[in-house]
């Protein structure tokens, strides 16, 4: 049986129409609000999503700039929501960060960027503050994935 979705929770404060906006998943809510205060501090809107479906709704509603995705979610996957954002041809700066290994992180990123997703160098938990804003500000960005066999 589905159980409703919770509803985002905006951390921003201030008028927003000039604000760039990030949309973020997290289900660790302690994680989920250092990453969207680090948003802010870099400019950006900060909206936080614990589930899937969430997650869905509001990034159809806001057109963010960056998405930031946790890999391992409740019921969902972050390959899942990678799909979703590569069928509705995301624009936003996708930043993957996760407890997984590298390799999975490398690999997820990897799939991403093949899908046509413009992603960000993956971040391991505990991620460090200037990682994350280095990546919330484009500066981790990947241009060129070697599709190696």
């Amino acid at each position: 049986m589905p159980t409703p979705s919770r509803p985002a929770i905006p951390l921003g404060s201030g008028p927003s129409a000039a604000r760039r906006r990030l949309l973020l998943i997290d289900d660790e809510l302690a994680i989920a609000r250092f990453i969207a205060h680090a948003a802010e501090d870099c400019g950006f809107e900060a909206v936080v999503t614990v589930t899937a479906e969430s997650f869905r709704s509001q990034y159809k509603a806001l057109d963010p700039a960056v998405v930031v995705m946790d890999l391992a979610l409740p019921r969902s996957d972050g390959v899942e929501l990678l799909r979703f954002l590569a069928e509705d041809k995301c624009e936003a700066l996708v930043i993957l960060i996760s407890g997984f290994d590298e390799r999975v992180l490398e690999a997820a990123m990897r799939l991403g960027s093949s899908m046509g997703l413009r992603m960000s160098r993956p971040l391991t938990k505990p991620v460090r503050l200037q990682e994350l804003t280095d990546a919330i500000n484009g500066e981790m960005e990947v241009h060129d994935v070697a599709c190696e066999r």
